[in-house]
């Protein structure tokens, strides 16, 4: 689920209250008037640019920069109906999460020529993929900073390595003690015949020289466990095995599949010890009342990527309400086969439709797609894929109509699970319409060329409870 620095939420206005706005922006942001922008990426008919003297650590120790994408040619703005060359946008970076959350963007005609701006207000922390522009930004933000800060930061890293280094030193000379009592210790009388084979359980004899080795290939690192020595504790099995799978990016498939999600990161923990995981096999549900879901869905403006691991497409302007809480629909994206199962049964694809609250929690409708006729929304997606994965359509002047993802039925399931994708995160409330949309043979066709199986297995419902309506 990614959002990227061009999506446009708010319209301008009159010139006289650009004018009026353009002087109180450039004395909120005297960064972006003195900015000196360097560039760090060329891309087709784009390059990006950030003002590393914008850089600053906000309160909670992450990072705020200010960074801009420069058009080569003007494109028009459905917001004001006129046309942009520059998007500068104040981002704020988890340098140790790798992601990064959009907090300002503003649109200029062309350099200082200010167009209008927008405040964003749901912000989402989105990770950040290797080899992405975004990638590029945080690498320029994240790399320590000349001078003392970053002498200071080597002289501390330099007294954990010497402290670790003296632990090691003491343990290895410890080691050697041992080994040399036992090499010098008086030998049994049953030593002078043959010696007997060792069993295939136990360690070799362990016969060292007088002169220990080098520090550099210390005994402990290469010699097998004593006996008596106590496994690793789980918790340390678990961190070892998430560094060896620490250069594998996760997939739907081969090492970085969903069995060794929870391996990968640290962050990703939940993906193998979660109680509340998504998606599960939906049956044995209570039937209810339940509230209809409110949804306010409307034409909008969108942007499609092929992120690698499904093509995604974000939208404005559109969401739900439950239960007195409103959500703003952010993306929604396919899975291939559906992702859920009710009572057992596997649809052909699902779209899942993504929606964030003013409080951060989520909420996702689930539209089930069977084979039959023609989708107009999927139809309409499919006519503007992008040709590469990570790059965007915005297509000028086009609209969707997301309401029409939407059946004429509306009753549904609800549980309360997780992302159905690294982190995994939980709390994610689901509502899983029970009346399939259709998908025309050909659609599923050319999505099965992109990607033929990105679905995460069945997670243990652990007697979660879960309503549907009656």
């Amino acid at each position: 689920m990614k959002r990227k620095m061009t999506r446009m939420t708010i319209g301008g206005g009159s010139a006289v209250f650009r004018a009026l706005f353009a002087t109180v922006l450039l004395a909120m942001m005297p960064a972006t008037t003195a900015a000196a922008w360097r560039t760090i990426a060329t891309d087709q008919g784009k390059h990006v640019e950030i003002d590393r003297s914008s850089i600053k650590k906000d309160a909670s120790g992450k990072s705020e920069a200010l960074g801009r994408i420069v058009l080569d040619k003007p494109i028009n703005d459905p917001k004001t109906s006129q046309s942009y060359r520059i998007i500068e946008a104040l981002n704020r970076y988890d340098c140790s999460a790798r992601s990064y959350s959009t907090l300002k963007r503003v649109y200029f005609k062309e350099e200082g020529d200010l167009l209008r701006q927008e405040e964003v207000r749901t912000q989402l922390e989105m990770p950040v993929r290797s080899g992405t522009l975004e990638d590029k930004l945080l690498r320029e933000v994240c790399r320590p900073k000349p001078g003392a800060e970053a002498a200071e930061a080597a002289s501390k890293m330099a007294e954990k390595v010497g402290a670790a280094a003296g632990e090691l030193r003491k343990a290895n000379e410890a080691t050697l003690q041992k080994e040399a009592k036992k090499a010098v210790a008086p030998a049994p009388v049953a030593a002078k015949t043959e010696p007997k084979p060792m069993p295939a359980a136990a360690p070799p004899p362990a016969a060292k020289p007088a002169a220990p080795p080098p520090v550099a290939a210390p005994p402990v690192a290469v010699a097998p466990k004593p006996r008596g020595v106590k496994p690793h504790p789980p918790e340390i099995e678990h961190n070892l095995g998430t560094y060896a799978h620490a250069h594998i990016h996760w997939s739907y498939e081969g090492e970085g599949g969903p069995g060794n999600w929870g391996k990968l990161r640290s962050d990703y923990a939940s993906c193998a010890s979660g109680q509340r995981q998504s998606p599960i096999d939906i049956r044995d549900g209570i039937r209810v009342d339940l509230e209809p879901i409110q949804f306010a869905y409307r034409p909008s403006h969108f942007r499609v990527v092929d992120n690698g691991h499904t093509v995604q497409v974000a939208v404005g302007g559109s969401g739900i309400s439950l239960l007195g809480k409103t959500y703003e629909l952010v993306q929604f994206h396919f899975h291939r086969p559906s992702e859920e199962r009710v009572n057992g049964r596997l649809f052909e694809m699902v779209v899942h439709l993504v929606h964030k609250a003013e409080d951060g929690k989520l909420a996702v409708v689930a539209v089930l797609l069977d084979k039959g006729k023609e989708n107009p929304v999927v139809q309409t997606i499919w006519n503007n894929l992008p040709l590469e994965k990570n790059e965007e359509v915005t297509p000028p002047g086009l609209a969707v109509d997301v309401a029409q993802l939407l059946p004429e039925n509306r009753s549904y399931y609800t549980y309360m699970g997780s992302l159905t994708t690294p982190p995994c995160s939980e709390g994610v409330l689901w509502l899983v319409l029970k009346q399939p949309q259709q998908i025309s043979p050909e659609q599923l066709a050319i999505f099965s060329r992109l990607y033929n199986n990105n679905a995460r297995p069945i997670q243990p419902s652990y007697s979660r409870l879960i309503k549907e309506s009656r």
